[in-house]
């Protein structure tokens, strides 16, 4: 009798503290539902996630940003599982990525454009750009097809018929100024000003080196552009209440207003 009690007792303890480790368990999987962690270069969309902490905070989300300084790691942590999305890149870049590595991410929202455009120290304007001239161009894909067709809208180039969104330099059918192109990492883009012509820059590595686009190019991309920045997701997860509260929030009137009072015309909202 007194074994069978002992054993009762045992089992009890083992059921109880399972029960414990249960509740446990489904406390932190209830509290992690209500982070929402998204990575993001650090200007302009980590400081726009920061303009509406408050706002999903309200919803009972705490937000967690990490910033990155690349094109590469964001999306590489998303597919992990690091984070649950990401806000630094547009769509034919994150087509041109999956593509190539595999993963599964899409598109959850638009947010914003950042106009592209063409720096120069050393001239102050494209009809100024001599014979010849070196111009620095990113060297990923999307974006260097972009900086090409830019170009293009204003006759300095012209692609071939079927050149497309990943146009290259191999694309160019006509060069009329013998313009020479350097393709690099887009973040080293600012940092060659010195020692080309001219450089195409992104947006937010502009807006990162103090350069105001709207002010500083010499040629920029119109707000009609379809290189929108997007909350890029694993996919199957667009449609989670965290996505679509954060989507929320940044598609708000509070986010527009945002934009254009602190990057004048640098950023355009794409909602």
């Amino acid at each position: 009798m007194k074994k069978l009690l002992v054993l009762l007792t045992l089992l009890a303890v083992v059921i109880v503290g399972c029960g414990k480790k249960d509740a446990q368990t489904g406390a932190s999987s209830d509290a992690e539902s209500k982070i929402i962690k998204v990575g993001a270069t650090p200007v302009p969309h980590a400081e726009i996630l920061n303009a509406i902490k408050d706002d999903l905070a309200a919803k009972g989300y705490t937000l967690e940003i990490k910033e990155f300084t690349d094109y590469v790691t964001p999306n590489e942590a998303l597919n992990n599982g690091e984070i649950d999305a990401n806000f630094f890149q547009h769509v034919p870049y994150m087509e041109s990525f999956v593509k190539d590595k595999g993963f599964k991410l899409v598109s959850a929202a638009k947010i914003h454009v950042e106009p592209l455009g063409l720096y120069s120290k050393k001239f102050k304007s494209i009809e100024e750009l001599p014979e010849g001239a070196s111009i620095a161009i990113p060297n990923d894909p999307s974006n260097g097809g972009r900086a090409l067709i830019l170009l293009e809208s204003k006759g300095l180039i012209k692609l071939k018929d079927n050149a497309g969104l990943a146009a290259t330099e191999a694309d160019i059918a006509e060069n009329p100024k013998n313009f020479k192109f350097k393709a690099l990492e887009a973040a080293q883009l600012p940092r060659t000003l010195a020692d080309v012509d001219a450089s195409i820059i992104n947006g937010n590595y502009a807006l990162e080196s103090g350069l105001n686009p709207v002010k500083d190019a010499i040629l920029l991309e119109g707000a009609d552009s379809p290189y929108a920045n997007i909350i890029a997701v694993k996919e199957g997860d667009e449609n989670s209440e965290k996505i679509k509260a954060l989507v929320e929030a940044l598609q708000s009137e509070k986010v527009k207003k945002f934009i254009s009072e602190k990057y004048n015309g640098g950023v355009v909202p794409a909602f």
